[in-house]
């Protein structure tokens, strides 16, 4: 309704996909990045406000995913 907002959350580097086949959350910010209204929002291992090891972690596996 009217003033109704929608949050969808997920992380991109979670998905659990055979090689290959599309994430439905990658494919919903393609197909939507250019709609007025419709925001995304990425968080990075700075946005981290757990245990320092947890963004050490986090920066581990991102570094493996760029080399791929």
């Amino acid at each position: 309704g009217e003033g109704s907002r929608m949050a969808i959350t997920g992380d991109r580097t979670q998905a659990d996909l055979p090689r290959g086949v599309a994430s439905g959350l990658m494919d919903a910010e393609r197909l939507l990045a250019d709609i007025d209204r419709i925001a995304f929002c990425h968080f990075t291992s700075s946005d981290v406000v757990r245990h320092p090891l947890v963004a050490k972690i986090i920066d581990a596996y991102g570094a493996r995913s760029d080399r791929q």
